[in-house]
Parts: structure tokens; C-alpha cells; sequence
């Protein structure tokens, strides 16, 4: 449930790593996938069933909800493995379960865990919702609804008091932020039928985003396209109608990438977090949005479009593979110790220099993703302009380091 009747910022979380830069950065909760059954079984490393007490650990530390995404499509052969990853996240007091498939709600409920419906099952009415809130006391919505479509299911939830098993009103939760797919609610089955590996069981082979020429099987004439990417969406962002989204009723944003690195999740939610506050706090604007898209735009992303959310075309389209990140990270090196006391962090060069002034990037399980300018640093115990590779280095940091941080600068990229 939402707390302070602000709008919930959901971050993805893929690792251990991610996670902490969720925490870091204002996320109000997490959602993450463990083992093969979610749907970024290979696009992300995933938790282990091992790895449940420590997330909730570490976000109860910060007031942080945690939601265990099981939302495949599932076979008789995985219904012991549900039950299995279920009783280990009521053990471990994760807050909820994310799921489509009526045997994961089923159980879950048997158990007492809450449930939230996934995008997944495609609720785009009142009287489906109804049917689902039943079961769950959090609904995502088809992402195919415009934001007036949304805004009528909101107050008709309001108006004919629908209540989840929690007894209080069912919250609606979208898509604020990430990838988009060009299939329905991410129903994708194209991925199954070039290469046998099923989108629906997290498996996706993205075939969608890579190039097509299209031809007339009785001519042979090829058909000439605005865009060689137009299967390939640009990615989703909410953050310039954020007032609208509040407006509409929505209680929880989600945020996608549970297969995007760490900085992307630090970023996103960092620069999200500070647009949510500015929303209530009465300072939201149009020279503080241009900020914000800007800070976005630093981290992966395929360009940015509104989604469906204000009734606009079918689709913006990609008009090339990969990021448009105005930045991107380089290797450096490695974490060699950290001094407690003078809080200094050391470093081992192992690719490339570094330079005074350079931008770097500190990212480790426990660290999460620190963004920072190396402003003073030393070099064999001598203070230094610059670094190579072989050197260890030495600067100071306002966090501990581990000896499983790496290193990296951050750079232009020129796309």
C-alpha cells in the first residue's frame, strides 16, 4: 500500500547490485524475479531462493515493500517450484507476489501472501477488475489503456468501493518508465516460433528489435519503410505528465529494467524520486522536466515516447539498435581495500587511465551504483593528475568500498 497518499515509485531490481542503487536513490518498493520463473529469466542474473532474506533484509532497513515477480506461463511440472519459492517468501516476509497464472494466485492466497496482478493478464475493464480483486489488492493495467481509460476504472473503483482481500480499495498500478514491447502487454510469441524460446517463459530473443525488410511474396516488390526498426518501440516515459498520472488515480509507477545495469536503475529512480516530490511538494515545472529528461537520457534508452497513455498512434519506433545513453561506463579496475578510519577507498588500474576531474562510477552488491567526480587522488602515496594502468590509486569516498567493487569512468557517447 502506498504510504503518505503519494504515488509509490516500484524500481527493478535484477541483482544485488541494483537493488542497492533502488535503495539508494527513493524507491518505496522493489520487484525482482527469482530463478528461471518471471518474466526476465535470461535478460537478467536473477536471485537465488537463498538470496529472499537478505532482500528483505536490507529494504525493511529502508521501509522498502518487496514484491517476488512469478509471472510466466506455467506448466504442471513448475507447480512444486511455485509452491517451493512461495512458503520461502511468506518465511522471509517479502510483501507480495506479482503473478498471472490462476495457480500462483491461488496458492499464494492459500498462504496468505498478497498478490498483485500482472500487466500480463490484460485487465483493461471494471468488470474484469472486479473479478480480480477478489484475489489481489494490487492491479496492473493493460498498457495499451490510454490515461482517460484509466482515470474511469479509478473512479469507479472509488465509487463502487472495490476492495481488495486486504479490505482496502484496489490500488491500480502501470508502466512509468523502460522498455515497451510491440506485442500486447508483452504477449509476445515470436520469440518461440524462430527459435523455440518463449517470451512468455522469459526467454525472449528480442527478435523484434533488430532489422526487417519487407516483401511482396507475389511481386517480389520490397516495400520501402519510414523505419528499418518497426517492430522496435522506443522506450516508455512518464516523467513529463507526471501531474496527469497523480490526476488519474494511479498509486503505484513501475519502473522496467530488471535487465538494465545499475546505473540505469540508480539514475531512473534518483531522477523520478526527485519528480514525484516536486509534484507534491508544489515545485513541479516545465524548466525542472527539461532537467530531469535530460538526466534520463544519460542512461540506456531507445529514445523516448509517451506510451499509449495520451491516446496518441500505435507506435514510435526505433530508428536504430541499441542505446541513445548520451553516456556510457568504461572498465577501470578493481577494489583493493578501504581504509575505515580515513575513509579512503584503493583501487587497482587494470584498463585505460584515469584523470583529476574525471567522472567516475563505483558498483559493487553491497555498494550499489556511486556516482562521483575524482577529485582528489594519490598514486603510490603521492598526490596525482592522473593514473595508468598498472597503477593503485587512493581517494577518498563517503561510503565503504569492497574488494568486489569495480571501477569505472564515465564518458561521452557518441551515438
Amino acid at each position: 500500500m502506498t504510504k503518505d497518499n503519494k504515488i509509490e515509485l516500484m524500481a527493478p531490481a535484477g541483482n544485488f547490485t541494483s537493488l542497492q542503487a533502488a535503495l539508494d536513490n527513493g524507491a518505496d518498493s522493489v520487484y525482482f524475479g527469482v530463478e528461471q520463473l518471471n518474466m526476465r529469466a535470461r535478460a537478467s542474473i536473477n536471485f537465488t531462493l537463498d538470496d529472499l532474506p537478505e532482500i528483505s533484509r536490507r529494504c525493511k532497513e529502508k521501509g522498502v515493500r518487496t514484491y517476488l515477480t512469478l509471472n510466466t506461463i506455467i506448466y504442471d511440472h513448475d507447480l512444486s517450484i511455485i509452491k517451493t519459492l512461495i512458503n520461502k517468501a511468506v518465511e522471509s516476509e517479502i510483501t507480495a507476489v506479482i503473478a498471472m497464472d490462476q495457480a500462483v494466485i491461488a496458492y499464494a492466497r492459500q498462504v496468505g501472501m498478497e498478490v498483485h496482478i500482472s500487466t500480463q493478464i490484460n485487465v483493461t475493464n471494471i468488470e474484469t477488475l472486479k473479478f480480480y480483486a477478489m484475489f489481489a489488492d494490487t492491479i496492473v493495467l493493460s498498457r495499451e489503456l490510454s490515461l482517460r481509460q484509466v482515470k474511469k476504472i479509478t473512479e469507479q473503483i472509488a465509487r463502487e468501493n472495490i476492495c481488495g482481500p486486504s479490505g482496502n480499495l484496489v490500488e491500480i498500478e502501470i508502466f512509468g518508465h523502460g522498455a515497451l514491447c510491440m506485442a500486447v502487454s508483452g504477449k509476445c510469441y515470436l520469440s518461440l516460433h524462430s527459435h523455440n524460446s518463449s517470451a512468455n517463459r522469459g526467454a525472449c530473443k528480442q527478435n523484434c528489435r533488430k532489422k526487417y525488410t519487407v516483401i511482396d511474396q507475389e511481386s517480389g516488390f520490397e516495400i520501402e519503410l519510414d523505419n528499418e526498426y518497426m517492430m522496435s518501440p522506443k522506450d516508455l516515459c512518464t516523467l513529463e505528465f507526471l501531474d496527469q498520472i497523480e490526476d488519474a488515480g494511479i498509486k503505484v509507477l513501475k519502473i522496467e529494467g530488471r535487465g538494465r545495469a545499475p546505473e540505469y536503475v540508480a539514475r531512473v529512480i534518483k531522477t523520478y524520486r526527485e519528480a514525484i516530490d516536486s509534484l507534491y511538494d508544489g515545485t513541479f515545472s516545465k524548466e525542472k522536466v527539461k532537467d530531469w529528461m535530460s538526466a534520463l537520457e544519460t542512461v540506456y534508452n531507445r529514445g523516448f515516447w509517451s506510451g499509449y497513455y495520451l491516446g496518441q498512434k500505435l507506435g514510435e519506433w526505433s530508428d536504430h539498435p541499441g542505446s541513445n545513453a548520451t553516456q556510457k561506463k568504461v572498465y577501470i579496475g578493481k577494489g583493493q581495500h578501504f581504509y575505515t578510519k580515513a575513509n579512503i577507498a584503493e583501487f587497482k588500474v587494470e584498463a585505460y587511465g584515469l584523470n583529476q576531474g574525471d567522472k567516475i562510477l563505483i558498483q559493487g552488491p553491497s555498494t550499489g551504483s556511486q556516482e562521483m567526480i575524482l577529485e582528489n587522488f594519490m598514486v603510490d602515496d603521492k598526490q596525482a593528475e592522473k593514473a595508468v594502468k598498472g597503477d593503485v590509486v587512493t581517494f577518498p569516498v563517503g561510503f565503504r568500498i569492497r574488494l568486489s567493487d569495480k571501477l569505472y569512468k564515465v564518458v561521452e557517447n557518441k551515438v
